[in-house]
Parts: C-alpha cells; structure tokens; sequence
C-alpha cells in the first residue's frame, strides 16, 4: 500500500521544539523499584538513603600496636622510659582490630622497644585517641547519605553498604522500543560481504540507539525489523504502547517520501506535536504523542539518527529518570579553512581538532548524514546557528569534544594529499607509542601547504611534481613557503597509474586511450598532486581538459576514486596501485612519485612528531607498507630536504 506523499508540517527551531517535547512529556518519569545496593550502581534514587549503623561501629586501631590507655602513658620520655605489661597495660592490636576495653590509644609498633615477650618499653608518651577510628568517625546512624535522585556510583556503593543500607528504592530504568523499518534493510546475522546485493542495507541504527539507550539509563529492545507497509507499522506501534513501553522509536520513514509511514502511524494511533526540525543533520525528525506515550519517528540517515536522538530522546529519557542532561567538554577552536553554512538551519559540523602551536585548530568532515564516519572520525562538533551564514577562517568558535582534550593534544595533525600508507602508521604510532595519535585531513597537497602556511597542521603530506626537472616537493616549497623553514622527509615511494575496471573491459593500455576511447573518468580535486600530474600527462599526450568525459567530477582521496570504478560510476581513475589492489581493480602504471612529510621546523623536534618520525622508521612500519602492494620503502623517513 503507498500513501500520499508526506508534507512536513511547519518546521520550528530546535528550541522550540525541545520546549514542546518536554511540555508535553516532561512531567512522565519512571516508576520505582527496589534493588540490593549491589545491582544499583549508576541507577537514581527513588528516596532518601539514611545509614542504618555507624562506620565504623565500633572504635577501631588504624595501626598495628599496642592499645594502651593513653594516661598509663604519660610522663614517658628519652630519659625515663615507661614499662608495660602485655595483656594488663598493653594488649597487641592490627589494623582494624576492636580496640579492648580500658583503651583508648594505639601506639605504633615501630616506637615500641621489645624488651621480653611480656614486657615493652615506651619513650614518648600517647595522647588519647591516637591512631584510633572512633565510632562513627566516617558515618553515624540516622545520617542522611544521599537524597533521593542521587545517582548511585562505585563510591556511593561503598558508603551505603558501609551505613548498613543493603537495599534502594531507585527509579526504573526507561523501556525503549526501537522499530526498525525499510523493505531494503538486512539483518548483518542473514548476510555476507559476499551475498549483498545492489540496494542492500545492513541495518545498524538499532545497534546505535540501543547502545544510546544505555548510556542514558534506558533499557531498549529492538522490533524485528519491518518492511514498508503501514498497517504492518502501526500495528507495531499500536502493541509497543500496549505492552507499556515508556517510549517507541519508529526507525526511518519519517521523511516526505510515498512509502515514509510514521506520520501516518503517529496519526492514526494519536498526535504530531512536531515534524521537521531546521537542523541539519536531523531535519526530517518528527515526535508526537500516542496517549502518554511519546513516539517519534527517526531519520534512516545514521547521523541524522543520532543528531535527532541526542538532542530529543536521550534528553528525554534522562528526564523520566530524574537525571540532568549529559554535558560535553566545549572549547574555542579555530577553523583553518573557511566555512560556509545554509542560512535557516543550525547545522552540527562534524571536525577534526589538532593542538598546534599553542592553538587549537578545526578541519571540517564531509557534511553527508549517511556517513557516520563522520562521526567516529570528529573530534568535535562546532554548532552553526541558523542565522549564522557561515565562519571565517581562523575565527574563534565553540566546538563540543568528541574526544578527551588530553588525547587531541597528543595527536599529530597531517593535512594535506591522502595516503593509505597514513591509515597504517595511524595505527603503528599507537602500537610502538601508546598514548600518541594522527588525525589525517586531506585537502591536497597544495591545500597541505597553505595549511602549514596558516601554521594550522604539524605537517603536510605532498606529492607535487614539478614538470621542469621531474623532482616532488620542493620547488612548491621554496615558492610558497619561502619564510617557512621546513624539513622534507620521505613517507613512501608510490605508484600511480589508472585504476581500472577488473578485466579492463575497455581495453585502456595507455592515458590517451581515456580520450580517446571516450572512458568517464573520475578526476581528483583541484590542488591535489594526482589532479596536477594528470593535468601535466594531458599536456604531454597533447590533450586538454575537454577531451576527457568526467573531467569536472571530483573525489578527494584514492580510495574514493577506487570505488568510483568499482561501482560502475567510472571507468577510470588517476591513482594508487595500493587503491586498486585493495578493491581488486586493473591497475596501468604511469608513475612512480615521491609521497613526502613537509615538516615545519617549529614542530619537528616535539615529542609526539619525533615519535612519528621513530615510527616511520621503524622495520615493522616498513614492512606493513611493502605488504599493500605498489609501495616502495628505500627511502623511507629520510630526509630529503631542509629549507633555511
């Protein structure tokens, strides 16, 4: 069955639509129940905690000795030291132990001389209630512990059990049900790599919130998923809030496509207070009300999925719990780049965050809502208001961490050309240096340099050829870093050829052949080292920019211009040997090319890019790039190059 297609209502801003959710659903909270302490850590109390028995309940020695009372004590000195008697004056005591009766100090067994096995000697007398806990020095019966909406850590754990509490009134835990719907969705148990079919999506927005669900104190249980089908829905639905569920997530299909069906379920079942939101990711989110139930319907977009669910429903759920909403670390950061933005909605800018020279600096992540590695790749988030058409490039803004500001500040940032090799030493750096990270951005080796010319990386990777003499780098270096004294070491010896169709089905045997054969290409942006050799192979070939179909379409890394061929998009691409044979794809060489680090000399001595230079060096380094295949390493972490 197909409806309609779907109209958003009027959107509102996120503000008001977050008053309108909590005007209409902030006063639900969860019921209570009663737990042992010791299956309630992280949970809220319901009511008051109030000690049973005093900590300790008894006065204790807090070393080992002799208990003593401290008045047979007095008058003890170098010069006429005291003699006691054990067990009538002197009882030996552990830490810990009940202190005897008649005794009211502890004195500490190193300032005891032994002088038989019934008989010690003194030379300092005790005062009273030396080295003793006394009754209820940590906690007194009656005193409160913790008021109610307390929530309960590893620590309040350990005052309740030592306060003689053993049980808790705390607040339920919130029932979440998640719907996931869409007829192309796949179970990631019911398939392989191999047996994915074109229009196949593994579902894993339920993973996501279920796992969000969590982390604000919810309980989720997932639907098995549904394909496209209204009363298939909102049946679904219709049981969730039956069933007493404290929210339900309809998955996808919140949209204004035929077959997007919340709106109609929500309808049906109850009210929409609000669909569409001016934020970006998250627009098509939409909430309403079926009886006291709050139900939304979720983007099918991941990031868009988790924008709407940090914003809305995790708040939410920490609400019905009593509990705050969660805080993230913000700080100023500084964009190298200029940023433009649509002016009406508040955009969540995925970045990268790199600690340089004191500063700390953003590069923007590409803007999709399908492409969670956005998110798991950001450091932060810089919120860009609506009315708000964009920032300037080294302009002060709050960015919302991602990622602890320790661990930034103990990554190298690298911007400029891409490398997979960059993937490996990622992950090497951490293996030979724990604590210490990368953060790649890759704008092109041109784009590198004008970075390091807005000292906004520790380094760039670049790959320039200068077709005057056959050399990489350094002639760019001296023209457009002239006052920048630098350091060029070698990352890598690279291939870089035509990424092909496996098979060859055109028959490309050499660069001309893409004109002349009339074969799409897939071009690399302007800037990049691979877009000005290709440039500088046309001309050789006595081609232009005309010749060749699909020039203007552009991708920003090699892996990205390998799955252009591999999809069918394209049927060549100026490349890497590595990108190919990762995708199993034709390979023509057509250069073997430099893929250097321009290091500014500021940097290069720090602690964390002398740790990426030990790292390049290393032979398991060198070895994990020779087994990607077109790579070759006899130059590898030398340094070919330093500017004065």
């Amino acid at each position: 069955m197909e409806t309609k297609r779907n109209v958003y209502l009027n959107m509102v801003g996120i503000q008001q639509a977050q008053d309108c959710l909590f005007e209409k659903f902030g006063h639900l909270e969860t019921g209570v129940q009663t737990l042992d302490v010791v299956q309630a850590q992280n949970r809220v109390l319901a009511a008051p905690a109030v000690a049973v028995i005093s900590s300790p309940n008894f006065h204790a020695a807090a070393m080992d000795g002799v208990a003593v009372d401290a008045e047979s004590t007095f008058g003890a000195n170098d010069e006429a030291p005291k003699s006691l008697t054990i067990g009538k004056t002197a009882f030996w005591v552990n830490t810990g132990q009940v202190l005897p009766d008649g005794t009211n100090a502890v004195i500490m067994i190193e300032h005891l001389n032994i002088l038989d096995e019934n008989t010690i000697g003194i030379e300092a007398p005790a005062f009273p209630w030396q080295y003793v806990r006394k009754m209820g020095e940590d906690i007194v019966a009656t005193q409160l512990l913790f008021p109610r909406d307390h929530k309960i850590n590893a620590y309040a754990m350990g005052a309740l059990l030592s306060g003689g509490v053993f049980k808790v009134s705390v607040r339920k835990r919130p029932g979440v049900l998640i719907i996931p719907t869409g007829s192309e969705l796949k179970r990631w148990q019911d398939v392989t790599p191999e047996t994915m079919k074109p229009g196949d999506v593994v579902e894993s927005n339920a993973t996501v919130l279920t796992a969000l669900c969590a982390d604000h104190g919810a309980d989720a249980t997932v639907n098995p998923m549904l394909e496209d089908d209204l009363q298939t829905i909102q049946a679904a639905v219709s049981d969730g809030v039956d069933q007493g569920y404290d929210m339900v997530m309809i998955l996808g299909g919140s949209s204004a496509g035929s077959k997007d069906y919340s709106k109609p379920v929500i309808e049906n079942l109850g009210r929409i207070y609000v669909h569409g939101v001016t934020m970006m990711p998250g627009k098509p989110l939409m909430f309403g009300g079926i009886g006291d139930t709050p139900v939304f319907g979720i983007p099918g977009y991941p990031v868009s999925a988790i924008v709407a669910f940090e914003m809305f429903a995790g708040p939410l759920l920490l609400a019905m719990q009593h509990l705050p909403p969660l805080k993230q670390e913000v700080v100023a950061v500084s964009p190298v780049r200029k940023v433009a933005s649509k002016l009406g909605r508040e955009e969540f800018l995925r970045v990268k965050i790199g600690a340089v020279d004191g500063r700390l600096m953003s590069s923007q992540l590409p803007r999709g809502a399908g492409s969670i590695t956005t998110l798991t790749e950001a450091d932060g988030i810089i919120r860009i208001p609506q009315h708000v058409e964009g920032i300037e490039a080294g302009k002060k803004v709050q960015a919302h961490l991602l990622r602890p500001l320790d661990a930034i500040e103990n990554t190298v940032v690298i911007t400029g050309s891409h490398d997979n090799t960059l993937d490996l030493l990622s992950d090497q750096i951490r293996l030979e240096h724990p604590g210490m990270g990368i953060s790649s951005s890759h704008v092109g080796s041109m784009g590198g340099l004008m970075t390091i010319k807005k000292r906004g990386c520790h380094m760039a990777g670049c790959h320039l050829l200068d077709p005057d003499d056959g050399t990489y780098n350094i002639s760019y270096i001296k023209k457009y870093l002239p006052d920048v004294p630098v350091r060029l070491v070698n990352l890598v010896m690279r291939q870089q050829g035509l990424i092909l169709p496996k098979g060859n089905p055109d028959k490309v045997k050499r660069l001309s052949d893409i004109a002349e054969k009339n074969v799409t290409f897939i071009n690399r942006q302007p800037g990049s080292g691979t877009r000005i050799l290709f440039d500088f192979s046309l001309k050789e070939n006595g081609l232009s920019a005309a010749d060749v179909s699909g020039y203007e379409n552009e991708e920003y890394t090699h892996m990205s211009v390998a799955v252009a061929v591999l999809s069918g998009r394209a049927g060549a691409g100026l490349g890497i040997k590595a990108a190919a044979l990762a995708l199993k794809l034709d390979f023509l060489p057509v250069v073997t090319e430099s893929y250097d680090l321009v290091i500014p000399e500021i940097y290069y001595h720090l602690p964390k890019v002398q740790a990426l230079i030990c790292t390049i060096q290393s032979a398991e380094f060198k070895q994990r790039v020779m087994a990607l295949g077109g790579y070759g390493v006899e130059q590898t972490g030398e340094e070919l190059f330093r500017s004065v």
